[in-house]
């Protein structure tokens, strides 16, 4: 099968990876130096309308969508035109992550366990709300933000800063909703609108530093399977994953590809976070290397409204990813540093979040610039493994959180490295 990959950061390197173990010809866009040592990199326009073109003079047999941006610009509306499939929502669908607001009054709308909002397009409507609650306060930015539009405002004055900073954009809306507590997890669901496939439940780590600490940032490690009960599974997929899907069919915007479920496990119960409509990253850079089915076959499957769900499997084993960060980052990350990687052994692999080749080797480009992740059969051993790996990475200067997985308890074992 001929497979297009649409990105160029670690989420797509680790789809381009599972496509290549299953035996495929992969095509990505623009991708990265990561993705071309695996694949083959076309130069292209990134609008919709031209990569649905791309994929068709390519004769590509499925295409598969990895950032949030190409589906909300409609890239898989292009391809269904021209009859390519494509794994991914439409551009209607995807709003259920582009736009909070909007999310959020589906949920209401379907049932849809989550924390208790209120939405604002006026900036002295939200102060004036804020100043009626009692911090903890979730500011959300409803726009499309790359997970970064969130803020966990622990004073009434840094609600108001989030709320000011929001609204410095032309028709900003803000989500104020209750801070919930528990501990967060993210389940995936493989569908095409109807029938789905869950992944193994994995934990992102948000904030830039340790004990959950800092500014929000795009994920900065991960760990996989966390370990929820199998009747919280059960509420996950009667409660949260089969309303949505049947709510969005409903709503005349059926979903498919890849339902993200950004969950919190309160006290009372699993409720949504937030929707993504595409892999997470970094949830797909531990979450994919455990699969041990076919992800292209999946998609073709699911873009022609044929999937089969007793034919996604997964590895009985634990994986890890650490995320090396650029300085600054989540600010403004310093770029153009040299990378010097070293040679991952089995079961260990270093996406390429934010790189790119130069004249004098591989350097820096972005925020997140490496994810790091390690398979074994325990999450302690992937750990360590992870961690080992990491730390062999040349990179100065560089970000990484060292306790994850310590929510849960797990601590890396180095014995085994």
């Amino acid at each position: 099968m001929r497979v297009l990959v649409i990105g160029g950061g670690g989420r797509e390197h680790a789809i381009v990876h599972a496509c290549t173990r299953a035996g495929h010809e992969v095509l990505c866009t623009p991708g990265n130096p990561g993705m071309a040592e695996l694949a083959r990199v076309v130069v292209s326009a990134q609008d919709a309308a031209s990569l649905a073109r791309l994929a068709q003079a390519e004769g590509v047999d499925v295409v598969i969508v990895g950032p949030e941006a190409y589906l909300a610009a409609g890239v898989v509306d292009e391809c269904d035109t021209l009859g390519i499939p494509a794994f991914g929502p439409t551009r209607a669908a995807s709003r259920l992550e582009g736009d909070k607001a909007w999310s959020k009054a589906f949920m209401h709308r379907h049932g849809i366990p989550t924390a208790a909002h209120h939405t604002f397009s006026d900036l002295e409507a939200a102060e004036a709300h804020v100043a009626s609650l009692t911090p903890p306060i979730v500011v959300k930015d409803a726009g499309l933000k790359a997970g970064k539009g969130v803020t966990i405002a622990h004073t009434t004055d840094d609600a108001r800063a989030a709320l000011q900073d929001i609204f410095t954009q032309s028709g900003a809306q803000a989500v104020i909703e209750d801070f919930m507590t528990g501990q967060e997890v993210t389940v995936l669901a493989l569908t095409d609108g109807t029938t789905y496939a869950l992944t193994p439940p994995s934990q992102d780590h948000k904030t830039i530093h340790e004990g959950d600490t800092g500014p929000m940032t795009g994920g900065m490690g991960v760990i996989c399977p966390f370990p929820i009960a199998p009747e919280q599974m059960e509420v996950v997929r009667r409660d949260i994953i089969e309303p949505t899907l049947a709510g969005m069919r409903a709503d005349g915007h059926p979903f498919r590809g890849v339902l993200y479920a950004g969950l919190m496990l309160t006290p009372h119960g699993p409720k949504v976070v937030e929707f993504n409509a595409r892999f997470g990253d970094p949830e797909a850079e531990a979450v994919l290397p455990l699969l041990d089915s076919d992800l292209a076959q999946h998609a073709l499957d699911a873009a022609r409204g044929q999937f089969q769900p007793d034919t996604v499997r997964f590895r009985g084993a634990a994986s890890a990813t650490i995320i090396l960060a650029a300085p600054g980052y989540p600010g403004e990350p310093q770029k153009g540093i040299p990378l010097d990687l070293p040679t991952p052994s089995t079961d260990e692999i270093i996406y390429h979040a934010g790189t790119a080749a130069s004249t004098n080797g591989l350097i820096s480009t972005g925020g997140r610039v490496l994810a790091v992740t390690a398979v074994a059969d325990t999450l302690n051993v992937a750990l360590g493994r992870a961690y080992a790996l990491a730390d062999r990475v040349d990179f100065p200067g560089a970000q990484l959180r060292k306790d994850i997985g310590a929510r849960i308890g797990a601590t890396p074992d180095h014995t085994s490295v």
